[in-house]
């Protein structure tokens, strides 16, 4: 048996950053996050055919984002189920292109949820402040505590960012 999922990862190698560029890799790392699967498991939960996501988990496995978890004997062979290796992603800087797939894939999601929470709000903050807000944002997902097996699993999807558009002055 693997040893327990550590935390965070922290998507900073190119390796990772290639893996994350491909939103259907996304979608594999959110379905494997409700525990181990076969390729055929992903593939049925995923409407996707069983090359494609064995295709795309080698790429994510060679990437450390994702690891085989155990093995079943069934009649005529052995199964291999996967999971991540991470419990939770924290974003990496600098890959426009990582970014893009992760946000495509969430809203590939958030558009089937019939309920979801979404809130866009821009502000003016001192270096302090962004300091301040980026570290309670870091710990309350930190802290949130699963409810466990047969639960409805949930996405948090937390971002901090600094507007591209330079700073008016105030009038």
């Amino acid at each position: 048996m693997p040893d327990p999922l550590p935390g965070d990862l922290h998507v900073r190698t190119p390796a990772h950053f290639k893996a994350l560029a491909h939103p259907f890799r996304h979608r594999l790392l959110f379905a494997l996050g409700a525990g181990p699967a076969t390729i055929s498991q992903l593939a049925a939960g995923l409407g996707a055919a069983k090359g494609t996501v064995a295709h795309h988990l080698k790429v994510l496995t060679e990437a450390g984002l994702v690891r085989p978890a155990h093995t079943r004997q069934v009649r005529g062979g052995t199964e291999q189920y996967h999971e991540r290796s991470f419990r939770r992603l924290a974003g990496g800087e600098g890959d426009a292109e990582a970014t893009a797939a992760l946000l495509g894939a969430v809203a590939e999601e958030l558009v089937t949820d019939p309920d979801p929470l979404l809130h866009l709000r821009h502000l003016r903050l001192t270096p302090e402040q962004a300091h301040r807000l980026r570290s309670t944002l870091e710990e309350l997902v930190a802290d949130a505590d699963e409810a466990g097996p047969g639960q409805p699993r949930h996405g948090v999807l937390v971002a901090l960012y600094r507007r591209g558009a330079p700073a008016t002055p105030p009038e």
